[in-house]
């Protein structure tokens, strides 16, 4: 079957609304066909990590520069080769289950739409969308479509953040009464460009147009969008909020079982219309939980070089904050949670000295009874896994992942949120989320979603 490029989009979204998605039973014994787009830079670690996986076979590999497929091809050969995606999935019909997006934030949401609505199942990178209004339509359209979905924060399962949730619900501190989060980056790290730069030649092998997909149309310029500096721009990335904010966020929104903001406000400098600001501070209002004091919690977070006052945490005369990581402020003491290591608490006085992993480990095998107090002890450490074996396990076995869509999603929108109260700077907005709106804040509104490309238009999800 023939189909361009723009009568497959129409042609899957249009089937979907007729017929829901049906996942195919699975023979336990068989294995997942997976298709991945992206294979470089993270999309190559994505691939490797998941076919590392008994189950998992990998059936057709995508990317819009050609050049990028000989690395992949070295650890694993044999696999089809494409260009664009939407061919990949109209030429792989029934011939896949499932599929991994590693591609620029920009386009994270419309392949994952397009999968969920052919029934596949979907591994996506963080942050899980370039919107707000995307990462509300990808969490409906999963509930939907019922399939099994994984959001790439890996650190969300391994044994550093699980101990610093376990912790925490643990009341090790007493409830929460504040939490702040940092990271040293700056929103346009890797260009330092305020403004488009002069074009240049696209490199043979790089197919423009579907780089940009849905963004809208500029001309290619050397060394700064492509291959992976357009992190910096605002129609392509996140800045470090994007980059970084689902990762610090993750462990602060599952120890305390966060929701959905009720407000957000930033204090940010150098925001501009063509990438993202040089350093911010951005302040959540949540809604308290059972792991909170009080009606609401404010969340924190820092980047671009600024921190929080280190006297919050009550560390040792001359001891220093990580450089990326977050506290959280207790009733009893506070928690040092690094990005990422094991966490620490404090005041050592009372929770006992904060011992390296190496050394608890050291104790472990020497089965040493030590006289002094130890704040964190073996006992405390969760162990870690494969957050992409989890998710191939999900497929698999029909259960559900810790970091799917239900969770990724709020989580995702509570990140953009913070990028649209830095790009209105010093502006309390109070968050509408049933309605998705910012009442009296039409500037600010109009940030929850964007334009899309012609032809690159993601429908909203399935009623």
């Amino acid at each position: 079957m023939s189909l361009s490029r723009r009568s497959f989009l129409r042609t899957a979204a249009l089937a979907t609304l007729a017929f829901p998605a049906v996942v195919r039973a699975r023979n336990l014994n068989s294995q997942v066909q997976i298709a991945a787009i992206g294979v470089d830079g993270k999309g190559y670690s994505d691939i490797d990590e998941v076919a590392s996986h008994p189950k998992a076979r990998f059936v057709g590999l995508c990317d819009v520069d050609l050049a990028r497929f000989a690395k992949i091809d070295k650890k694993h050969p044999g696999i089809t080769h494409h260009e664009d995606w939407r061919e990949m999935f109209a030429k792989l019909g029934d011939g896949f289950d499932a599929v991994t997006v590693s591609t620029p934030d920009h386009m994270h949401a419309l392949p994952t739409m397009t999968a969920m609505r052919l029934g596949k199942h979907v591994y996506c990178q963080k942050p899980l969308t370039h919107t707000v209004w995307e990462a509300r339509q990808l969490r409906l359209q999963a509930a939907k479509s019922k399939v099994r979905t994984q959001m790439g924060n890996q650190i969300h399962s391994a044994k550093e953040y699980r101990t610093g949730v376990k912790l925490i619900q643990t009341g090790r501190i007493g409830k929460v009464l504040a939490v702040h989060s940092w990271h040293p980056n700056t929103g346009n790290k890797y260009t330092g460009l305020t403004a488009a730069p002069a074009s240049g030649p696209v490199p043979a092998g790089v197919n423009w147009d579907l780089w940009l997909g849905c963004a809208p149309a500029r001309d290619f310029a050397p060394d700064v969008y492509h291959p992976f500096k357009w992190r910096d721009w605002v129609d392509f990335g996140c800045g470090t909020m994007g980059d970084f904010g689902c990762h610090l966020l993750d462990p602060v929104f599952t120890a305390l079982k966060l929701g959905n903001p009720l407000s957000i406000k930033a204090d940010s400098v150098g925001a501009n219309p063509q990438t993202w600001c040089r350093e911010q501070t951005i302040e959540w209002t949540f809604a308290g939980t059972e792991f909170t004091k009080g009606d609401t919690i404010k969340v924190t977070w820092y980047d671009g070089g600024r921190l929080p006052d280190l006297a919050l945490a009550r560390m040792p005369a001359g001891k220093q904050f990580p450089a990326a990581g977050s506290i959280f402020i207790g009733e009893e003491g506070v928690m040092l949670l690094p990005h990422y290591a094991l966490p620490s608490l404090f005041p050592e006085e009372k929770f006992g000295k904060n011992l390296n992993p190496g050394e608890l480990a050291r104790r472990a095998r020497a089965k040493d009874k030590p006289t002094d107090k130890v704040a964190v002890d073996l006992t405390d450490v969760v162990e870690g896994s494969s957050h992409y074996h989890a998710w191939i396990d999900a497929i698999v076995d029909g259960h559900e992942t810790t970091d799917n869509f239900a969770y990724a999603g709020p989580l995702t929108e509570a990140v953009q949120l913070g990028n649209i109260a830095s790009r209105n700077n010093g502006v309390n907005l109070e968050w509408d989320v049933a309605n998705m709106k910012f009442p009296g804040k039409p500037e600010a509104e109009a940030l929850l979603t964007k334009p899309y490309r012609k032809g690159w238009e993601l429908i909203a999800a399935d009623k």
